[in-house]
């Protein structure tokens, strides 16, 4: 009988089928729970897996906003009580953890795209023209020059 969620191409070998359909489950959950708590009454888990699934495939394995490729052997791999012993020094080697970035403010149909931890962190809850600017700023500061690509 097929999966559901057939694990997409470019992580077959990688990823067993039954960790990228936990995943897929844990993090639906995450986000439904949080964009109810910010008033999205309509958000609910099998549309979250579905657009969730669809951004995993789409991604190609690659971050949405660097393009570097993701390690998707870390999903389901965080140790809370080791990220608490080693802190920061744990946590960088999760830079490239595949994560789920919301596309807008969660509150209307769920639109993702899939990013690395450390990309995710920086970018926080800023829209993509702000990322950018951010970005901008920090390569300006440090006298890099950069090409405005309006």
């Amino acid at each position: 009988m097929p999966k559901k969620y057939q694990i997409p191409t470019f992580l077959s070998g990688q990823v067993p089928h039954e960790i990228y359909e936990r995943w897929l489950r844990r993090k639906a959950q995450a986000h439904v729970k949080r964009d109810r708590r910010r008033g999205n009454e309509t958000a609910i888990g099998e549309a979250y897996r579905v657009a969730i699934h669809a951004a995993v495939a789409e991604s190609g394995g690659l971050d949405a906003y660097t393009g570097e490729k993701l390690d998707w052997s870390l999903i389901s791999q965080y140790d809370n009580d080791e990220s608490q012993e080693h802190g920061r020094h744990y946590k960088r080697g999760f830079a490239l953890l595949p994560t789920v970035d919301h596309v807008g403010d969660g509150k209307g149909q769920a639109d993702f795209r899939i990013c690395g931890w450390r990309t995710n962190d920086a970018k926080s809850d800023l829209e993509m023209p702000e990322f950018l600017a951010v970005c901008q700023a920090v390569l300006e500061h440090h006298g890099y020059v950069v090409a405005n690509r309006d």
